[in-house]
């Protein structure tokens, strides 16, 4: 099979285009939306208006939502801020790191008939630039900013859409419904009243 060019979008503004494009149709190319987020170069400018950074833990912050299709949204994450285990409720999650470095744990699922915790799968340092995939077939995972000095920035896009997930206890693979928020929205802070009960994944 002959390789075909891949696009490059050389701004995130293409990108976002680009993605309206390989969305509008029902069936979901895993390696075409990797590579084309893969080949899109950060650049800081472009993105630095969504990125918006809390003190205690790491923030969801909507660029754009698909025409209903998938949301696209930058998270930020300060020294030493992570993720609890988590599940993507049937979505596909790609996630490229815009700035920094990210770790990725794997986790498989719980299994109820033991009461052992979680089994972790594997793990890897995720560079700028790089684009990783995970679906619930493939497992959980958990995502951190391991640096004490430096943050860490990635662009998630989740298709179909979602507003909740399910974290798990890594001690006890208990499971927990979780409803999730934005930060910000278009790069405007939401009400804080929304924001309290969120959990970020």
């Amino acid at each position: 099979m002959e390789q075909t060019e891949v696009f490059k979008p050389e701004t995130l503004d293409d990108l976002i285009k680009t993605l309206h494009e390989i969305f509008e149709s029902d069936s979901v190319n895993v390696e075409e939306v990797q590579s084309i987020m893969e080949a899109y170069e950060s650049k800081p400018q472009e993105w630095m208006k969504f990125a918006k950074f809390d003190q205690y833990r790491y923030t969801r912050n909507l660029v754009d939502e698909g025409n209903g299709k998938f949301n696209l949204m930058i998270l930020c994450w300060g020294e030493g801020h992570g993720s609890s285990i988590h599940d993507h409720t049937d979505a596909h999650c790609f996630m490229k790191l815009l700035q920094g470095q990210l770790k990725e744990t794997l986790f498989e699922w719980p299994d109820r008939r033991l009461p052992a915790g979680m089994v972790q799968k594997s793990q890897r340092v995720l560079l700028e630039n790089q684009c990783a995939y995970i679906n619930d077939s493939i497992g959980l995972h958990r995502v951190e900013n391991v640096s004490h000095t430096e943050s860490a920035v990635s662009l998630h896009l989740y298709s179909p859409p979602f507003q909740a997930c399910q974290t798990f206890d890594q001690r006890t693979g208990h499971r927990n419904d979780v409803r999730m928020t934005f930060w910000s929205r278009y790069g405007e802070r939401t009400p804080y009243e929304t924001t309290i009960s969120q959990e970020n994944n």
